[in-house]
């Protein structure tokens, strides 16, 4: 996209009105970005003339490409917002993407991490070599994401002051800007007092030419907030297999459903504006009760008679 195809459509204003983190305002303007380019080719030259088929087109032809139905919902959300965006700065005159529906594919449920996995992650040392404050930096992230769900970007948004002891929660900036408080857990709680009484300062210490971080709690080795890089980087030494960091949140909700969590207590915690998106993990949670049912009642399936042939 040229300059003036960007003062046109105002994709980088548009970008700049985003209040959200900075890997997602820049994931939504290289989306709009796609489809400006997309629709310049295709003879539109204003946002103006943009009509709802040339949403549908565009859509279409990112399916028969092979893009998988999980992205092109992520580039028509980018666009839906972009319209928005577009209809209130009177760049337009209507909302094209109005009744435009992406296609819908099977659902994936997400990973939720099993027992061994955890304790790996939670308890044995990194497969790197590392000194006792760098362990307990990594600990404590490891321990926030899982106890309490967070997503990376609120963790890494977490300034020293957001942590209340005495009432056991930390305030985190959700999607939106939405705050919210959280509740910690004692291994997470014991950790976080830990890091910000001694491991922190001395971090710091070690890293004299670290700029001035403010009230940042975790920091990184060149002296900067900690960023989602650096968490993926610290899963990734302490997993013996790969390991997204959002996983962690998706087997904290999973086992408080399992542990009878109320789903609307569990929406809150995750900080969820829809119930809707917190209701994939009772799909979890069902599978969960499933397998518990067949393993413990009384007129569970039978196994299989063995027949002649068979290979003992």
């Amino acid at each position: 996209m040229d300059e003036d195809q960007s003062l046109e459509w105002g994709v980088d204003a548009f970008a700049s009105s985003l209040s959200v983190a900075e890997s997602t305002r820049s994931a939504y303007r290289s989306d709009v970005e796609r489809f400006v380019d997309w629709a310049v080719r295709h003879g539109v030259a204003t946002p103006t003339e943009l009509q709802r088929s040339h949403v549908r087109a565009y859509l279409a032809e990112l399916t028969t490409g092979g893009l998988s139905h999980r992205t092109v919902g992520r580039r028509l959300a980018a666009i839906r917002r972009y319209a928005v965006w577009a209809l209130r700065t009177q760049r337009t005159a209507i909302d094209p993407t109005v009744g435009v529906v992406a296609p819908s594919g099977a659902s994936r449920l997400p990973r939720v991490l099993g027992a061994d996995e955890l304790h790996q992650l939670l308890e044995s040392p990194r497969s790197e070599p590392a000194d006792d404050v760098t362990d307990l930096r990594d600990r404590t992230v490891v321990e926030l994401l899982y106890g309490s769900g967070l997503r990376v970007a609120e963790l890494c948004g977490l300034d020293s002051s957001d942590w209340d002891p005495r009432a056991g929660t930390v305030t985190v900036w959700g999607k939106g800007s939405v705050q919210r408080m959280v509740p910690v857990t004692r291994p997470s709680a014991e950790l976080l007092g830990e890091w910000l009484a001694t491991g922190r300062s001395a971090w710091l210490e070690r890293h004299a030419a670290c700029p001035d971080l403010g009230a940042a709690v975790f920091v990184n080795r060149r002296g900067r907030r900690l960023g989602p890089r650096d968490v993926r980087r610290i899963i990734d030494a302490r997993s013996p297999v790969p390991t997204h960091p959002h996983a962690l949140r998706h087997t904290f909700a999973t086992h408080l459903l399992e542990g009878g969590a109320d789903l609307r207590v569990v929406q809150e915690l995750l900080g969820h504006a829809d119930v809707a998106t917190t209701q994939i993990y009772t799909h979890v949670d069902r599978l969960h009760l499933k397998r518990v049912v067949e393993g413990a009642h009384p007129r569970r399936r039978p196994a299989r008679a063995a027949r002649p042939g068979d290979v003992s």
